[in-house]
């Protein structure tokens, strides 16, 4: 989906199309705007059904924020200076002051994020979902799916997506899902751009490394040092010596990803391979200083992860934290133990213990809690009545 959180909020705003936008920041608060709407005409109606009226210069502008969040995504005119998804928004504000900033409308955007996807399973049952806003669709079997190179069935579903919506999306195509996902964006927004086996050489070797999925900032790093730039560059290595300097698996498949070939098939069913939540803090916190403030994020968390694994019908075994330092210095720790679970105290009780396990002399500006080892409740409980022994640690805990 095009600027999918971003997108969402001009089907309510049509005033804002074409202005630089920022979706981020802390939480809704319509009521508000209402009443500062009423008092500064006050002989209008506002309200749900006004909301495409409000005048341009009502809206609050990046330059005003200040806070500790971060951009969940930006419309493409504000791309253009710079401002790109999980950047800081105070740093977003020096590259488009201007830019208008709005806080994210979760329950739409998991509305639309649903209708768009049972848009898609009426034309192509094949889909794996990858998120919110994206999924990979197998045209193999879907009737036309091959005319045209599969641009025909890629129209169709863009116009049922608009239709059904009021949004739009981009598509590519290609014979595997390493290639489609380069491929979707190649021409966005609203575009279709396809890849067959023969245009390796011309449009996708002369990418930056980076155009890969799977191809972090460290590893990029690594390949220039090495002066490969391109994924062509990155081709024309030998396996063997990718191998030598990346590792066994990595390093083999580098080399696959750079010559095109994926066997990864579309997933229609996946199981998750963990739950977390975590919190970026308006302040940074100190242990000691903060101990009760710091006590009360860390339950609430583990709260919060527990209610998602019941939710959805899972538990997990091992349990572990994040920290982000002031320096931004990230820290992780976790435990693995006997019997899977989604009891949020459980979970509580061993994230303090891990927090034991780190140098909390620092400030710290985000703390983050994580269940992973996932099984699903009836494969935890059939563990469970099988005789696994259930080691409670000891509560002496941090905070």
């Amino acid at each position: 989906m095009d600027a999918f959180y971003a997108s969402v909020e001009l089907l309510r705003y049509p005033q804002l199309k074409g202005l630089p936008m920022v979706i981020g920041g802390g939480r809704r608060r319509e009521a508000e705007m209402f009443e500062r709407l009423r008092q500064a005409w006050p002989d209008r109606e506002w309200g749900p059904d006004t909301l495409d009226r409000i005048p341009v210069d009502f809206f609050p502008r990046l330059k005003d924020y200040v806070g500790r969040g971060v951009a969940t995504t930006a419309t493409y005119a504000a791309r253009q200076f710079g401002v790109g998804s999980a950047m800081g928004l105070m740093k977003a504000a020096k590259l488009c002051p201007d830019a208008i900033l709005l806080p994210v409308d979760f329950e739409e955007v998991k509305r639309l994020s649903r209708l768009f996807k049972s848009t898609i399973l009426e034309i192509a049952p094949v889909m794996q979902d990858r998120g919110v806003d994206e999924v990979y669709i197998d045209f193999t079997h879907v009737p036309g799916g091959q005319r045209e190179g599969g641009r025909v069935l890629a129209r169709l579903i863009q116009k049922s997506i608009l239709q059904a919506t009021g949004l739009t999306c981009s598509i590519g195509v290609a014979p595997n899902k390493l290639l489609a996902k380069m491929a979707s964006e190649f021409n966005k927004p609203n575009g279709i751009s396809i890849v067959r086996p023969e245009d390796l050489e011309s449009l996708i070797w002369p990418l930056p490394c980076r155009k890969v999925n799977g191809v972090g900032p460290k590893a990029d790093a690594k390949l220039q040092s090495h002066g490969i730039h391109t994924i062509g560059e990155l081709a024309a290595r030998e396996k063997s010596w990718l191998v030598e300097h990346f590792g066994k698996s990595y390093g083999a498949w580098l080399h696959e990803s750079a010559w095109g070939r994926d066997d990864r098939p579309v997933e229609t069913e996946s199981e998750p391979v963990s739950m977390s939540r975590e919190t970026t803090f308006d302040r940074d916190l100190h242990a000691v200083r903060d101990r009760t403030e710091a006590g009360a994020i860390l339950t609430r968390l583990c709260e919060q992860v527990a209610a998602d694994l019941q939710r959805k019908g899972y538990t997990g075994r091992t349990i572990g934290i994040k920290i982000t330092f002031d320096n931004f210095e990230k820290v992780t720790r976790d435990t693995t133990i006997e019997v899977a679970t989604a009891d949020a105290a459980v979970i509580r009780r061993h994230a303090g213990l891990c927090l034991k396990r780190v140098d909390l002399s620092r400030r710290f500006r985000l703390l983050g809690v994580r269940v992973g080892k996932l099984l699903r409740a009836g494969e935890a409980a059939a563990q469970e009545a099988a005789g696994a022994d259930r080691h409670e640690p000891a509560t002496d805990q941090l905070f």
